[in-house]
């Protein structure tokens, strides 16, 4: 429970105001970095047309302070088949995109389309 954040005007379980916000360590605030509605709406697409065809099964969203993953699972209770990372890095204006398989790294790029792109060169599962 020592990674929960209260946020300012929150009531605590006593009904007392919580004026304060902690973050994982001790006097550090906690900003998640995120995928912004229009990327989503470009992994869902993807993600929907390979849920139909029944190759992928499940999705999941991952935010940490520097990093926002989208990670594509084929069974539920299984590692992720694969794990979409968009990063900030230092110095650059924009986020980076890299795509991953297990721990192989299959793809980076500035645009998150032309890293989705890669999965039209992908081999697609056909059922008979």
């Amino acid at each position: 429970m020592s990674n929960l954040v209260k946020l300012p005007g929150a009531r605590s379980n006593s009904g007392a105001a919580a004026s304060t916000v902690s973050g994982a360590q001790s006097g550090k605030k906690y900003r998640s970095f995120f995928f912004t509605r229009a990327e989503l709406g470009q992994l869902l697409s993807v993600y929907s047309s390979r849920v139909a065809s029944g190759e992928w099964r499940d999705y999941a969203i991952d935010h940490r302070e520097d990093v926002a993953i989208f990670s594509i699972f084929r069974h539920t209770h299984e590692h992720p088949l694969f794990a979409i990372y968009k990063t900030l890095k230092r110095g650059h204006n924009g986020p980076s995109y890299t795509l991953f398989n297990g721990p192989h790294r299959l793809k980076t790029a500035s645009n998150l389309s032309d890293l989705l792109g890669h999965f039209d060169k992908l081999q697609r599962l056909v059922s008979g």
